[in-house]
């Protein structure tokens, strides 16, 4: 029962620990609840760094697995393990958390025991759906993390807060039902052919099922992690959420909660059921385009920026997955690349138009012009997140979307084009709206006086910076990670034989998809 053996179930659990821990301090110590879920959640992150010290990237395969049983009368188990994809976003999850709690200190005024530690249970939620190998096991986690969002947004939201929380709550959950659905009649179908029946991820790939069914399997999947990205037209429950929700719900939302959509297809569906897979690959490109020149065009026309900024995750997200139908290690590496891009610049914009907001007290574009002038550390920081969020090279965003473009024109060249006005509208909403709230004369009073960052709103952002050059920079370490789950992926969806190492450099997305 060493440290190493157990890495991962002390990760998931450790968070809930704080939570029992935690509920013993009285409400009335404030400070108390917060210093003590920050440091959890710092040491969360230290242990989880501990996972890059014994993951070897150059294996393929889950790695630091453990498995107990569970319900062994239906062979179900706690079974948990981890690759490159699942171990990038567990870092990413355990990354965040602690910068969002610093963030909330001064922006929740309510209940703050209860949000405190409501967002170490979502902590334990989220990790567990990373590193869950078992269905079972990673729809009980998967269901288990909806609980925390929808408290945080019902309880600490905005003025329409339980409208949005119940309209995420129901969409998420009808997509999850689906699921459970076949996820039960695959373990039967598995069961009927081996005579084992199991809910054993790693056993269920390669389960030969007719393409009919598969298509069925695949849709009720799909489904629910289109919701969860969201794929255009499923995501009109997704800019409720974002704007109702308060700063920190918004961050992990964005974060973290978006990505296990993108997450969904990569490890479940298209592994899963290739030949449905297959047939789907031109609709979901297709849909990835739309999200990403809808999701821009919509973001250009919103009055309130936090607003616009969830509009932007619609657009970005298209570009995930874009690249993951692509099928060739160009544009799976990116897609992968860019779900960590995405939850540490839109994450970051979340949290500075919060600060904004505690400020100012509105959202809305119209109410801003040359702030830059009273805030010129926050005007500083807020536009290298910007030029990160709309691809500048030398910063984060660029490297993810330049690999998308590049696997989707090898696949087709008319995917590339279409995704590449994403990329200048992208540029405009946010340059445009950059110059409007930071430039200009100060028209309005309550903008001659704001107060710059403070020390603790730095040090929030300090972290998230480093990461944007470090990725931008010197992307190689993310990418040497990633690659063996994105090569496994890749030879698991695509029905052609395994290629030459020459090849795989290439790797086109099949004849029919052309």
């Amino acid at each position: 029962m060493g440290f190493k053996e157990n890495i991962l179930s002390i990760i998931i659990f450790l968070p809930l620990a704080g939570v029992l821990a935690g509920a013993f301090i009285h409400k009335e110590k404030v400070s108390v609840i917060k210093w003590f879920t920050l440091t959890v959640s710092v040491v969360e992150f230290a242990v989880s760094l501990c996972l890059l010290l014994w993951f070897d990237p150059s294996l393929t395969g889950m790695q630091l697995t453990k498995q107990y049983a569970w319900i062994p009368a239906y062979n179900i188990s706690y079974q948990v393990g981890i690759d490159g994809l699942s171990l990038l976003l567990i870092l990413l999850t355990t990354f965040l958390t602690p910068l969002v709690l610093l963030g909330s200190w001064s922006y929740i005024k309510q209940r703050d025991k209860e949000y405190y530690l409501w967002f170490l249970v979502l902590e334990t939620g989220m990790i567990g759906v990373f590193a869950s190998i078992d269905l079972v096991l990673f729809y009980v986690f998967w269901e288990a993390m909806l609980i925390p969002m929808y408290l945080i947004i019902g309880i600490w939201g905005g003025p329409r807060r339980i409208y949005a929380a119940v309209k995420f709550f129901i969409y998420t959950m009808f997509g999850s039902l689906l699921m459970l659905i076949a996820i039960i009649y695959l373990y039967f179908a598995h069961g009927a052919q081996t005579g084992t029946y199991t809910f054993d991820l790693l056993k269920l790939y390669g389960t030969s099922l007719p393409t009919n069914v598969q298509l069925w399997l695949f849709a009720a999947f799909g489904l629910s992690f289109a919701i969860k990205v969201p794929i255009f037209p499923f995501h009109t429950w997704l800019p409720d959420a974002h704007v109702e929700a308060p700063t920190g719900g918004s961050v992990i939302l964005a974060g973290v909660l978006l990505k296990m959509g993108t997450y969904g297809y990569m490890r479940f569906a298209m592994p899963l059921f290739p030949a449905a897979a297959s047939a789907f690959l031109p609709y979901i490109a297709i849909l990835g385009i739309i999200g990403i020149i809808y999701g821009a065009l919509v973001a250009m026309m919103q009055p309130d920026i936090k607003k616009l900024v969830a509009y932007s995750s619609v657009s970005h997200l298209g570009f995930v997955m874009l690249g993951l139908v692509a099928l060739n290690m160009q544009g799976v590496d990116g897609a992968v690349l860019q779900m960590i891009n995405h939850g540490l610049s839109t994450g970051a914009l979340f949290m500075l138009v919060g600060m904004l907001y505690e400020r100012r007290h509105t959202r809305e574009i119209t109410e801003f012009g040359g702030i830059a002038k009273t805030m010129p550390v926050f005007a500083t920081i807020f536009m290298i997140v910007t030029l990160s969020s709309i691809g500048l090279p030398g910063l984060n965003g660029f490297i993810g979307e330049f690999l998308v473009l590049l696997g989707s024109f090898f696949a087709k060249p008319l995917y590339a084009v279409f995704a590449g006005t994403g990329v200048i509208l992208g540029a405009v909403y946010m340059l445009r709206t950059y110059q409007k709230v930071f430039w200009g004369k100060i028209t309005r009073d309550e903008n001659a006086h704001l107060k710059d960052l403070n020390a603790r709103e730095i040090i929030i952002m300090i972290p998230i910076l480093i990461m944007i050059v470090w990725i931008g920079v010197y992307p190689k370490p993310f990418l040497n990670i990633m690659q063996s789950a994105s090569r496994s992926y890749i030879q698991y969806v695509r029905p052609e034989p395994a290629q030459t190492n020459q090849e795989q450099n290439q790797l086109q997305m099949p004849e029919r998809l052309k």
